[in-house]
């Protein structure tokens, strides 16, 4: 993916999240998932009807204030992951939890697609027990329904940075883009295949 990248680091898109900056308010609940690339991920939760704002960033490492260049050489420790902040009066956790392993390889160690790597491995996060018994018993039914192992990483959140402004928004302001064509369009479509009553509607 890291060849599809703009040269410098310029903020492409207009929207400016305001919640990258401000932690949730009351009304609203936080999730968080690494699956591949981020790209894919926001682009999806983007559009879920009850999300009020999906951010790209990194998760699961070790490493302060990561750049998207160390994180994608695999030693910071940290995952491309993305920060769902949602209304639970709209949508609960559960169900951004089947959306997320219904949009995934969930059988790929270490990367999803064709992004290889640790930066790539799939973790669902939990913030509490009520959150790390629900993706566990997924997990469970998953592999019983199956009969294959699930790759999917089972973490306590500990913190979320928040990756550059041009990878904000990054499939809706680059549709041309090569990677988001052929890689990032195609599971958008099947989380539209899949979920269509939990689709926003488009106004433009």
């Amino acid at each position: 993916k890291s060849n599809q990248l703009p040269k410098a680091n310029k903020a492409n898109n207009q929207k400016v999240n305001t919640f990258s900056l401000n932690e949730a308010q009351d009304r609203y609940a936080t999730a968080y998932f690494a699956g591949g690339c981020f790209w894919c991920v926001e682009a999806i939760y983007e559009d879920v009807i009850g999300v009020e704002a999906a951010i790209s960033g990194y998760a699961g490492g070790h490493t302060a204030n990561p750049t998207y260049q160390q994180t994608n050489t695999g030693t910071t420790g940290h995952a491309e992951a993305v920060k769902i902040i949602y209304d639970p009066n709209f949508i609960d956790f559960s169900t951004l939890l089947d959306i997320y392993f219904k949009t995934l390889n969930w059988s790929q160690e270490n990367g999803q697609g064709p992004d290889f790597g640790s930066q790539y491995r799939s973790i669902a996060f939990y913030k509490n027990p009520q959150e790390k018994k629900l993706i566990e018993n997924y997990i469970k039914r998953l592999e019983q329904t199956t009969n294959q192992p699930v790759a999917v990483e089972v973490e306590e959140f500990d913190k979320f940075w928040v990756a550059e402004d041009y990878h904000q928004d990054y499939e809706a302001n680059n549709p041309n883009n090569p990677y988001i064509q052929n890689v990032s369009k195609k599971r958008y479509e099947m989380f539209k295949r899949q979920f269509p009553d939990l689709v926003k509607p488009t106004n433009e």
